[in-house]
């Protein structure tokens, strides 16, 4: 990337951390083997694995002291792990239940096993805010027999938080196992499994400057799901296969830095969107919409609207100036297809038309937002013109 480029797509992915990429290199020095050897030199790699799922689990606020305790499966990332628990949750003719906001790796898992294996799939409603509604999950739960509730915690476009812990109290009533798709909310905003009280959680290092290819499903003790691969014992059978020693040791040392670094980066974060913010008022005059204002979100993530403004040229004239924006979903950014969040939440067609997402990382600058706010509006008034 350019050094004159601005980067603005950290919830599509981060840049690796340098400390990071220097747990990986040191990780990768040590010459770890295949972890499920029974030789010294694979008992080796076994104990610095398994350090690296607990320390996971203990910053995630994971039970790891009872008997059964909380269990890590690690995975390719996060799709994966929500394809893990949505399909292997899946009964015929019981109730598979996901908002109208979630991200495609659940809304298509869902809607797959609802093709395949007969789920009734049951879509809780959004607000014109961006919160899916607890009043229609539990009129949902009353409908009949549900085998999940797959419920996001931070929505990957607007940025709003989700109010799972109530979603949780209503699924205990009724006996529902809930997961939630965490993925954009661990090192954004305190995470802890144990006071959530969700059965699944979802998370993946690379939305937190972590490395690409590794995610993670917490389970909580006592629970299974069938796995979906078979071929090994590996992970208790969730997901058979060699683990990866070094991508695990990145994504402990990834998810310390967020969580200990948090309080500053979550400052920092409010500072730059209100500078971005102000600096685009300036240029525009004020002549757009925040998606999302009106409820408590994740101060990194803002979704915009510039009425007039085709998104996708916006997209492309951003591109051009060398500035990396998305219209969404990355899984769905090759698409030309209207954000589904947007329409969830009702909105009319000319704001969901004009809809981009900008969202900051620990690594962006004031000047950048300065420079890449004002940029972005001029753009803007040029689209219009």
């Amino acid at each position: 990337m350019s050094l004159d480029s601005l980067y603005f797509d950290n919830n599509s992915t981060t840049r690796i951390d340098p400390r990071v990429a220097a747990a990986m290199n040191e990780a990768i020095l040590e010459g770890h083997v295949n972890p499920a050897s029974q030789h010294l030199l694979g008992q080796r790699s076994r104990r610095r694995l398994e350090n690296a799922r607990q320390g996971c689990l203990q910053t995630l606020d994971a039970d790891t002291h009872s008997f059964p305790a909380d269990e890590l499966i690690f995975t390719s990332g996060g799709t994966e792990a929500n394809n893990l628990v949505v399909l292997g949750s899946a009964r015929r003719n019981h109730q598979l239940i996901v908002s109208a906001i979630e991200h495609p790796s659940v809304m298509l898992a869902a809607e797959h096993a609802a093709a395949v294996v007969g789920a009734k799939l049951s879509i809780v409603s959004t607000s014109s805010s961006g919160v899916w509604r607890l009043d229609h999950l539990e009129n949902l739960l009353q409908a009949g027999p549900t085998s999940l509730a797959s419920l996001m915690l931070v929505n990957n476009e607007t940025g709003v938080i989700q109010p799972v812990a109530e979603a949780v109290k209503l699924c205990r009533q009724f006996g529902v196992l809930i997961h939630t798709d965490a993925v954009q909310a661990v090192g954004k905003i305190p995470v802890s499994f144990r006071s959530l009280g969700v059965d699944f959680m979802t998370f993946t290092p690379h939305k937190f400057h972590g490395p690409r290819g590794i995610g993670g499903l917490v389970v909580r003790a006592g629970i299974k799901v069938p796995s979906l691969m078979h071929g090994g014992f590996q992970q208790s059978g969730y997901r058979p296969g060699t683990e990866d020693v070094v991508l695990a040791v990145a994504c402990e040392r990834a998810m310390e830095l967020a969580v200990t670094e948090l309080p500053e980066s979550n400052q920092r974060w409010l500072h730059l969107r209100e500078l971005f913010l102000a600096e685009l008022k300036d240029v525009l005059r004020n002549d757009f919409v925040e998606h999302g204002a009106a409820e408590e979100r994740v101060p990194q993530t803002l979704n915009l609207s510039f009425p007039g403004v085709d998104r996708q040229a916006l997209l492309i004239a951003a591109d051009v100036a060398g500035i990396a924006l998305s219209t969404g979903s990355a899984c769905s950014s090759g698409s030309s297809e209207p954000s589904p969040v947007l329409l969830a939440m009702g909105l009319e067609k000319g704001l969901v038309e004009s809809s981009i997402r900008v969202s900051f990382g620990r690594d962006s600058t004031e000047a950048e937002i300065r420079r890449g706010s004002r940029q972005i509006g001029e753009l803007v008034a040029v689209l219009r013109a």
